[in-house]
């Protein structure tokens, strides 16, 4: 099989990262238009993340947050988003960088994507394989939905949200594909 010099996966996950920023930025501009709202899976432990003690206590790998009724002060980046959040009655600010994100989802039009973390390491023997002759593709693995398809509800470990899922969530929708299932093996 030939080695993949572009990096479609890589691409892939920042363009749908780019799609979270855009999507971010307009609400921070003129707030949540209809019935959106937002479901965002974040790794805790991510460079930049900024969380309490407390939180970072309850939540030591993943946290998902809810954007939808009670939010405050969405600012957005190019590389991060910050947002006031309520956590039991008390006001939190967290710093969340796109890199950390691992799901989006918008329960009201059944559309969201899932991304996994690309193996820092099996980036770089990817990089000295190119070098070097062959490399194990199954350690690069880089999951999202193509653009326009849509995802079934992001199913993170256990965890508090900062608010209930609404009423009528029936969490249906597409199925999740990952990238890998299209390269030819």
């Amino acid at each position: 099989m030939p080695d993949d010099h572009i990096r479609y996966d890589l691409l892939a996950q920042q363009a749908l990262r780019g799609v979270v920023r855009t999507v971010l930025a307009d609400v921070a501009k003129k707030g949540l238009p209809g019935e959106h709202h937002f479901k965002i899976t974040f790794n805790t432990t991510a460079p930049g993340v900024r969380l309490s003690e407390r939180l970072r206590a309850q939540y030591p790998e993943a946290m998902t947050i809810i954007l939808q009724h009670q939010f405050w002060d969405l600012t957005v980046t190019d590389r991060a988003f910050d947002v006031g959040l309520s956590f039991g009655g008390i006001s939190e600010r967290l710093a969340v960088p796109f890199e950390a994100i691992i799901a989006f989802y918008d329960p009201a039009v059944q559309f969201g994507f899932q991304f996994e973390a690309i193996d820092a390491a099996a980036d770089q023997r990817s990089e000295t394989a190119k070098a070097t002759g062959p490399e194990d593709k199954s350690a690069q693995k880089a999951a999202a939905l193509p653009v326009g398809k849509t995802a079934k509800k992001p199913q993170p470990a256990p965890e508090k949200t900062a608010e209930p899922p609404p009423d009528g969530d029936d969490g249906g929708g597409g199925e999740v594909v990952r990238l890998d299932k299209f390269r030819k093996k």
